[in-house]
């Protein structure tokens, strides 16, 4: 009776972990739910089961299950080819833009739009098109725009 409490307990704690999944963001309760429920399963299967090796089974799985849970919703979180929308310097990569303030010493500033950014890049006087090739933060990082590559 005592070993079906046992059972019962992990897949009501596995239950409890998945439903608590639900409720919460994010990614952080599923793992050890998923473990809870495969010593559960275990517990049933082999009754003699001591609850040493319950915990260091549930340890175990739960930290396997995290790994392969990473691997696969960190390949799935990959940006892809579409625009990144959060990052603002990150979308201004590839446009035109027009030298503001003239490039001295490797700083300028440049009219993009409406705005206006500082810029990085070599020494271009004022009225110079660019492209906006990268960004340091706040800063973009330009080049001629005749230099096409």
């Amino acid at each position: 009776m005592g070993d079906l409490v046992g059972t019962y307990g992990w897949w009501i704690l596995g239950a409890l972990l998945l439903a608590g999944e639900l409720a919460l963001p994010g990614v952080y309760l599923l793992f050890f739910g998923i473990g809870a429920l495969v010593v559960g399963a275990n517990a049933l299967l082999v009754p003699d089961l001591s609850w040493q090796s319950q915990l260091l089974g549930f340890a175990v799985v739960s930290g396997v299950a995290t790994l392969l849970g990473h691997r696969w919703y960190g390949q799935r979180a990959k940006p892809g080819s579409g625009e990144p929308l959060n990052d603002r310097t990150a979308r201004l990569v590839g446009r035109s833009a027009v030298v503001s303030e003239a490039i001295r010493n490797g700083r300028g500033r440049v009219a993009l739009d409406d705005g206006w950014w500082s810029a990085e890049g070599p020494d271009l006087p004022v009225g110079v098109a660019v492209v906006v090739e990268g960004a340091n933060g706040s800063v973009l990082r330009v080049r001629p725009a005749e230099a096409q590559r």
